[in-house]
């Protein structure tokens, strides 16, 4: 006999059921994405004029290390594990994620690691203060105190992956249904498959390097430090292998939620399946290779610039071909504008412009200007904000109605894109220009000659946080007192998740569903 759920905060503390924890990760990184946003608002602020204004040059390093981490591993990841965790067991036919004891501990343990890491800010020599990439020696011989509790912090979050990666690989392969086959398995599937594989090969090598840290710090060896016989450039070797495939996991998922929402309003089959599979499994493979572009100017061999200047852009070639098919899915398509599909165009056009600004990076010779600069900062925000923020807002404003039963304000939905997209455009776009003039990132004071760019990013940056609260409200208000939803929801979607009733019961297949 299947129960339903227990009542008060003990059913969220020992819940296993896939759709509490699921709600819980969202939540939680919504909050870690508030908290976030506010420390880039802290360092907009700063950098609105030339000059220090409000905050000391101390503070001004660890907002942006903290924006960084807190955005990176306390916002997006748990975002997309959030969705898995809703969407996967539902989507595959199963009653459920494998391990359900083990998922409601690597959800619990993340909120103790942002507490830890957080409070580093109140201690004393304050928090870390390297940037989000932590660069030895600047992390280990010259860092404050805190970074031990850094240290510990990053080390639970890697453990709360590895353990959410595990689950996921371990339901899509036990726990299908009957005649689902691997190449029947919808997209998003495929491409968190795909991503807790790489979860589990890159977690353990950032394990590694914190681990290596620690023992810089209090036990004497010198991995980092040049004057004990190390090397620091060792340590952007091992947390690049670590780092190049991590941006990938913040970014397939949301190429699965994507593939799921543009077909269902296009009215067509998504084109060239086996393509996109292949495409993901391509992009996944050489993330692996490529670490090293993150560093041309540490002065490495010409044969390794030149191996990884090719191998970069030769990701270009599977990212080209999901771009094709998500075109050529909407070309002629019977295309409506909800704001699903508004926040899944604009990922579309604005991850292109950010992969063509990654082209320019991935030249070797051009990348020497190029670096330290806010080229970067544009590059790899265009990438990440409308790549993983934009289809995590799409994927919650298509499954939200089935998953409460109610419809949201699709007029507010669609003034939060708009005032969301021209946000983030005024934020990133211009900093492609001071940063091909030469200002440095990670600066709180800058030259006269960037004022006027700077003062249109901060003001962009205002207006896409104000966009964030109109997202809260709007999803608050839909739980509340929304419209009741059609178990369809919308006009013949494709899928498993859309034949249960909405909102999806607690427990959504008691018996398997057949696919033909």
């Amino acid at each position: 006999m299947a129960h339903g759920p227990a009542k008060g905060f003990t059913r969220w503390l020992y819940t296993t059921n896939h759709k509490d924890i699921g709600s819980m990760y969202l939540w939680f990184s919504f909050a870690m994405f508030l908290l976030g946003g506010v420390f880039a608002l802290v360092i907009r602020a700063e950098l609105f004029e030339p000059g220090l204004q409000i905050v000391d040059p101390e503070f001004f390093n660890q907002m942006t290390t903290m924006h960084g981490l807190v955005m990176v591993f306390g916002a997006v990841m748990p975002a997309f594990v959030g969705l898995a965790n809703w969407m996967i067991p539902m989507m595959v036919g199963a009653p459920d994620m494998a391990l359900p004891r083990m998922n409601n501990w690597s959800f619990w343990i993340l909120p103790f690691a942002f507490a830890i890491m957080v409070s580093t800010l109140f201690m004393e020599g304050g928090g870390p203060n390297f940037g989000w990439t932590f660069y030895a020696p600047l992390s280990t011989t010259y860092a404050p105190p805190s970074v031990t509790f850094f240290i510990f912090a990053v080390h639970i979050m890697g453990a709360s992956s590895i353990m959410g990666a595990i689950n996921i690989i371990a339901t899509i392969l036990n726990m299908r249904a009957p005649g689902m086959t691997l190449m029947k398995m919808p997209l998003f599937v495929w491409t968190w498959l795909i991503t807790a594989y790489l979860l589990i090969a890159v977690m353990p090598v950032l394990a590694g390097v914190v681990t290596m840290m620690l023992m810089d710090i209090h036990f004497g060896t010198s991995f980092f430090d040049a004057a004990g016989g190390g090397d620091p450039v060792l340590f952007q070797h091992v947390f690049w292998f670590f780092g190049h495939p991590e941006v990938y996991i913040m970014i397939l998922p949301a190429f699965g939620i994507v593939s799921a929402i543009i077909p269902t309003f296009a009215r067509k089959p998504l084109f060239g399946y086996s393509s996109m599979v292949y495409a993901t499994a391509s992009i996944a493979f050489l993330s692996f290779i490529v670490w090293a572009h993150h560093m041309f100017t540490v002065g490495m061999p010409i044969a390794g610039e030149l191996f990884f200047m090719y191998a970069t852009m030769l990701i270009a070639v599977p990212t080209g071909v999901k771009v094709f098919n998500w075109v050529t899915t909407m070309f002629r398509g019977a295309m409506t504008f909800e704001t699903p599909m508004l926040f899944s165009i604009a990922f579309v056009i604005l991850f292109t412009i950010g992969g063509f600004s990654g082209l320019m990076l991935a030249i070797a010779p051009a990348d020497f200007q190029y670096h330290d600069t806010y080229f970067v900062v544009a590059h790899f925000h265009y990438v990440l904000v409308p790549g993983a923020i934009f289809s995590i807002t799409a994927g919650v404003y298509y499954w939200l109605p089935k998953w409460c039963g109610k419809m949201y304000n699709e007029t507010m939905g669609k003034t939060q894109f708009w005032i969301a997209f021209i946000g983030l455009n005024l934020t990133f776009f211009p900093m492609h220009f001071v940063g091909l003039a030469g200002m440095q990132r990670r600066v709180p004071d800058y030259n006269q000659f960037f004022a006027d760019f700077n003062m249109i990013s901060s003001c962009g940056a205002f207006l896409f946080g104000a966009a964030q609260i109109m997202l809260l409200y709007n999803v608050i208000a839909t739980i509340r007192n929304g419209k009741p939803a059609t178990d369809e929801v919308w006009e013949d979607p494709e899928g498993l998740e859309w034949t249960v009733a909405s909102p999806a019961p607690y427990h959504t297949f008691t018996t398997p569903p057949e696919i033909k």
